[in-house]
């Protein structure tokens, strides 16, 4: 396999090809096949797809989270992923800083293992960086737990009127990083409308509070190299690492080596890791 070979591939898998996805059908299914995308290009995790290109049908001239809002392409592409939203079919991950992280159904539980609560229903304790949590962020899962959904503004009238915007912006993104709590709807009118996850997604919960952090990463980086067809090791750390430790998925990718479900491939200059071909295959090649 050439670079050229293994780009026209991953464009073709990533719909970045000119074969732009417009129709809900075709949103589902992209996001069914890729397993899981980030809504904006993001420079720093360059191989992992985005479901802003796959809107566009290009790799380029695509608007970044921050200044989405200037882009019109980027609300008619929020406004198809959050019918996936609605349908149950994907879910919402949030990343670091603005951008986020779209969730196939089937690939959801085994991100639920990497980060989310063993005991969902309980208070929050711990942040994802494993300091407590804040006293408003408990109020607000409190306040969702007894009434969600709810949108910004109903949850201020439950916890606070006083409670500023910035403030109640942090507490949703530390429940909403640990899986306490998902973002259900959105409009531009009305923004965001939040629950707590165990209610709003009770089958994947229960069977993400199930798999292990090992089983996880295994399966997860086996689904991205589906779509990335082969990718240097540290790609596939840079992106994990935004759920795991390094050395979780340094673990987790040598062990498939070990296991000859990964291999190697050198592709111009740079070794690179991809899905080991069938049995059949590489006897035909020898």
């Amino acid at each position: 396999m050439t670079e050229q070979e293994l780009e026209q591939q991953r464009a073709a898998n990533w719909r970045i090809d000119g074969n732009a996805v417009h129709t809900v059908e075709e949103a589902r299914s992209f996001v069914e096949a890729v397993g899981f995308c980030l809504m904006y290009p993001e420079r720093t995790l360059r191989r992992v797809p985005n479901f802003m290109a796959a809107f566009a049908g290009t790799g380029t001239g695509l608007p970044t989270a921050k200044n989405a809002f200037a882009d019109p392409r980027a609300q008619q592409a929020t406004d198809l992923m959050v019918r996936l939203l609605r349908e149950r079919s994907a879910f919402e991950m949030i990343l670091s800083g603005e951008n986020t992280l779209i969730v196939s159904a089937a690939a959801f539980p085994f991100f639920y293992g990497l980060v989310g609560d063993r005991t969902p229903k309980s208070l929050p304790q711990k942040k994802a960086q494993g300091a407590a949590v804040t006293e408003l962020s408990a109020k607000v899962f409190e306040a969702l737990q007894k009434h969600g959904p709810l949108s910004k503004t109903q949850l201020q009238e439950h916890v606070g009127r006083e409670t500023s915007q910035a403030a109640l912006d942090r507490a949703l993104a530390e429940l909403w990083s640990i899986l306490k709590i998902t973002r259900v709807d959105y409009s531009a009118g009305a923004g965001a409308s939040w629950d707590v996850l165990y209610r709003w997604a009770p089958t994947p919960v229960k069977e993400g509070i199930n798999i292990s952090v090992p089983e996880a990463v295994t399966a997860l980086v086996s689904k991205y190299l589906e779509t990335a067809i082969a990718v240097e090791q540290d790609d596939i750390e840079q992106f994990f690492s935004q759920f795991t430790s390094r050395s979780k998925v340094r673990e987790a990718v040598g062990a498939l080596l070990q296991a000859r479900e990964l291999s190697l491939i050198t592709i111009g200059t740079k070794s690179l890791i991809r899905l080991a071909p069938p049995p059949d295959t590489q006897r035909r090649r020898n």
